[in-house]
Protein backbone atom coordinates (compact mmCIF):
# COMPACT_ATOMS: atom_id res chain seq x y z
CA UNK A 1 0.00 0.00 0.00
CA UNK A 2 1.58 3.54 -0.68
CA UNK A 3 -0.20 7.09 -0.32
CA UNK A 4 -1.16 9.60 -3.13
CA UNK A 5 -1.47 13.06 -2.31
CA UNK A 6 -3.87 14.69 -4.54
CA UNK A 7 -4.83 18.03 -3.84
CA UNK A 8 -5.89 21.54 -6.03
CA UNK A 9 -3.08 22.62 -8.19
CA UNK A 10 -1.20 25.54 -6.84
CA UNK A 11 0.53 28.47 -9.03
CA UNK A 12 3.63 26.74 -8.57
CA UNK A 13 2.03 23.31 -9.41
CA UNK A 14 1.27 24.92 -13.19
CA UNK A 15 4.81 25.01 -14.06
CA UNK A 16 5.07 21.19 -13.68
CA UNK A 17 2.22 20.19 -16.08
CA UNK A 18 3.72 20.48 -19.22
CA UNK A 19 6.34 18.92 -18.56
CA UNK A 20 4.31 15.60 -16.53
CA UNK A 21 1.69 15.34 -19.78
CA UNK A 22 4.75 15.73 -22.41
CA UNK A 23 6.45 12.68 -20.65
CA UNK A 24 3.45 10.70 -20.45
CA UNK A 25 2.38 12.22 -24.21
CA UNK A 26 5.98 10.11 -25.01
CA UNK A 27 3.76 6.44 -24.33
CA UNK A 28 1.70 7.65 -26.87
CA UNK A 29 4.24 8.31 -29.60
CA UNK A 30 5.34 4.76 -28.84
CA UNK A 31 2.12 2.85 -29.05
CA UNK A 32 1.49 4.95 -32.82
CA UNK A 33 4.89 4.84 -33.62
CA UNK A 34 4.48 8.74 -34.36
CA UNK A 35 7.65 10.76 -33.99
CA UNK A 36 5.97 14.33 -33.92
CA UNK A 37 3.63 14.36 -31.47
CA UNK A 38 2.34 17.71 -30.48
CA UNK A 39 3.72 19.27 -27.11
CA UNK A 40 1.41 19.58 -24.42
CA UNK A 41 -0.51 23.41 -23.31
CA UNK A 42 1.31 24.60 -20.79
CA UNK A 43 -0.29 24.55 -16.65
CA UNK A 44 -1.13 28.53 -17.17
CA UNK A 45 -2.92 27.98 -20.54
CA UNK A 46 -4.67 24.76 -18.57
CA UNK A 47 -5.77 27.20 -15.70
CA UNK A 48 -7.80 29.77 -17.83
CA UNK A 49 -10.69 27.17 -18.34
CA UNK A 50 -13.66 27.07 -15.97
CA UNK A 51 -12.63 24.00 -14.05
CA UNK A 52 -10.14 22.65 -11.76
CA UNK A 53 -6.85 21.02 -11.96
CA UNK A 54 -5.83 18.58 -9.15
CA UNK A 55 -2.47 17.23 -9.15
CA UNK A 56 -1.04 14.29 -7.23
CA UNK A 57 2.32 13.86 -5.57
CA UNK A 58 3.97 11.69 -3.25
CA UNK A 59 4.36 13.62 -0.46
CA UNK A 60 2.48 17.08 0.80
CA UNK A 61 4.26 19.90 -0.43
CA UNK A 62 6.29 17.97 -3.47
CA UNK A 63 6.51 18.14 -7.22
CA UNK A 64 3.62 16.30 -9.03
CA UNK A 65 3.91 13.34 -10.47
CA UNK A 66 0.42 13.93 -12.29
CA UNK A 67 -2.68 15.46 -12.78
CA UNK A 68 -6.25 15.88 -13.94
CA UNK A 69 -7.45 18.66 -15.68
CA UNK A 70 -11.30 19.26 -15.48
CA UNK A 71 -13.63 21.63 -17.29
CA UNK A 72 -17.41 23.06 -16.21
CA UNK A 73 -19.67 21.96 -19.18
CA UNK A 74 -23.56 21.79 -19.63
CA UNK A 75 -24.37 19.35 -17.50
CA UNK A 76 -21.56 18.13 -15.75
CA UNK A 77 -17.71 18.12 -15.79
CA UNK A 78 -15.44 16.50 -18.86
CA UNK A 79 -11.82 15.12 -17.66
CA UNK A 80 -9.85 17.09 -19.91
CA UNK A 81 -6.37 15.77 -19.41
CA UNK A 82 -5.48 13.09 -17.14
CA UNK A 83 -1.73 12.36 -16.76
CA UNK A 84 0.85 11.01 -14.88
CA UNK A 85 4.56 10.65 -15.44
CA UNK A 86 5.79 6.84 -16.90
CA UNK A 87 8.16 6.48 -14.17
CA UNK A 88 5.15 6.76 -11.63
CA UNK A 89 2.17 4.51 -13.54
CA UNK A 90 1.27 1.47 -11.70
CA UNK A 91 1.09 2.57 -8.71
CA UNK A 92 -2.15 4.25 -8.43
CA UNK A 93 -1.69 7.64 -9.28
CA UNK A 94 -3.85 7.82 -12.20
CA UNK A 95 -6.75 5.82 -10.45
CA UNK A 96 -6.40 8.19 -7.07
CA UNK A 97 -6.80 11.58 -9.35
CA UNK A 98 -10.00 10.23 -11.16
CA UNK A 99 -11.41 9.72 -7.92
CA UNK A 100 -11.28 12.44 -6.39
CA UNK A 101 -12.00 14.02 -10.02
CA UNK A 102 -15.49 12.48 -9.04
CA UNK A 103 -15.91 13.34 -5.72
CA UNK A 104 -14.72 17.34 -6.52
CA UNK A 105 -17.23 17.23 -9.15
CA UNK A 106 -20.03 15.32 -6.35
CA UNK A 107 -19.53 18.06 -4.23
CA UNK A 108 -19.52 20.71 -6.92
CA UNK A 109 -23.32 19.07 -7.55
CA UNK A 110 -22.15 17.73 -11.27
CA UNK A 111 -23.90 14.59 -12.20
CA UNK A 112 -21.60 13.67 -14.51
CA UNK A 113 -17.83 13.52 -15.88
CA UNK A 114 -17.01 12.76 -19.49
CA UNK A 115 -14.03 12.20 -21.16
CA UNK A 116 -12.85 10.88 -24.74
CA UNK A 117 -10.50 8.26 -24.71
CA UNK A 118 -8.50 6.20 -27.15
CA UNK A 119 -10.47 2.57 -27.24
CA UNK A 120 -7.41 0.03 -27.54
CA UNK A 121 -4.44 1.63 -25.30
CA UNK A 122 -4.50 -0.21 -22.24
CA UNK A 123 -4.27 2.41 -19.91
CA UNK A 124 -7.57 4.45 -21.71
CA UNK A 125 -11.38 3.31 -22.18
CA UNK A 126 -9.96 -0.40 -20.51
CA UNK A 127 -8.92 1.85 -17.39
CA UNK A 128 -11.67 4.36 -17.18
CA UNK A 129 -13.95 1.49 -17.13
CA UNK A 130 -12.37 -0.12 -14.01
CA UNK A 131 -13.57 3.99 -12.78
CA UNK A 132 -17.10 3.30 -13.56
CA UNK A 133 -16.90 4.66 -16.84
CA UNK A 134 -19.18 3.75 -19.79
CA UNK A 135 -19.57 4.58 -23.82
CA UNK A 136 -21.50 7.22 -24.06
CA UNK A 137 -22.48 9.58 -27.27
CA UNK A 138 -21.92 12.84 -26.99
CA UNK A 139 -25.34 14.63 -26.42
CA UNK A 140 -24.60 18.64 -26.36
CA UNK A 141 -22.77 21.44 -28.26
CA UNK A 142 -19.42 20.72 -26.73
CA UNK A 143 -19.07 17.44 -26.50
CA UNK A 144 -20.08 17.04 -29.81
CA UNK A 145 -17.56 19.63 -30.84
CA UNK A 146 -14.89 17.71 -29.36
CA UNK A 147 -14.95 15.40 -32.31
CA UNK A 148 -13.72 18.16 -34.60
CA UNK A 149 -11.06 19.68 -32.29
CA UNK A 150 -9.50 16.02 -32.07
CA UNK A 151 -9.60 15.55 -36.12
CA UNK A 152 -8.06 19.17 -36.43
CA UNK A 153 -5.44 18.45 -33.23
CA UNK A 154 -4.08 15.19 -34.89
CA UNK A 155 -5.56 12.65 -32.68
CA UNK A 156 -6.84 10.36 -35.33
CA UNK A 157 -4.48 7.53 -34.97
CA UNK A 158 -6.75 5.14 -33.58
CA UNK A 159 -10.40 4.82 -32.78
CA UNK A 160 -11.59 7.14 -29.70
CA UNK A 161 -14.73 7.39 -28.16
CA UNK A 162 -16.83 9.33 -25.22
CA UNK A 163 -17.02 7.76 -21.97
CA UNK A 164 -19.43 9.31 -19.13
CA UNK A 165 -19.70 8.17 -15.54
CA UNK A 166 -22.85 8.66 -13.75
CA UNK A 167 -21.76 10.80 -10.43
CA UNK A 168 -25.68 9.07 -8.61
CA UNK A 169 -23.37 6.25 -7.34
CA UNK A 170 -20.92 8.29 -5.95
CA UNK A 171 -21.27 9.61 -1.94
CA UNK A 172 -20.89 13.47 -1.90
CA UNK A 173 -18.69 13.47 1.16
CA UNK A 174 -14.95 12.02 0.63
CA UNK A 175 -14.53 8.25 0.16
CA UNK A 176 -13.51 7.00 3.56
CA UNK A 177 -10.05 6.09 1.90
CA UNK A 178 -9.19 9.54 1.57
CA UNK A 179 -8.58 12.43 4.45
CA UNK A 180 -7.12 16.09 4.20
CA UNK A 181 -3.61 16.74 3.37
CA UNK A 182 -1.45 19.55 4.64
CA UNK A 183 -1.99 21.85 1.61
CA UNK A 184 -6.19 21.77 1.18
CA UNK A 185 -6.14 18.47 -0.65
CA UNK A 186 -6.90 14.67 -0.40
CA UNK A 187 -4.38 11.49 0.65
CA UNK A 188 -5.71 8.72 -0.82
CA UNK A 189 -4.34 4.83 0.20
CA UNK A 190 -4.57 2.58 -2.46
CA UNK A 191 -3.04 -0.85 -4.29
CA UNK A 192 0.46 0.04 -5.55
CA UNK A 193 -0.24 -3.16 -7.98
CA UNK A 194 -3.27 -0.97 -9.96
CA UNK A 195 -3.18 0.35 -13.17
CA UNK A 196 -3.01 3.98 -12.31
CA UNK A 197 -1.71 6.02 -15.47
Amino acid sequence: MGTAMIRRATAEDLVALQEIEDAADGLFASVFSIADWQPAPSGVERSRHPGFILVASTEPDSRPVGFAHVIEIPGGNHLEQLSVVPSQTGHGYGRALVEAVKTESTQLGRTRVTLRTYVDVAWNAPFYATCGFAESVPDNDFLRNLLSVERQSGLGYARRVQMTCDLSSVRSGMPATMRNSSRGGYAEDHDRGRMGG
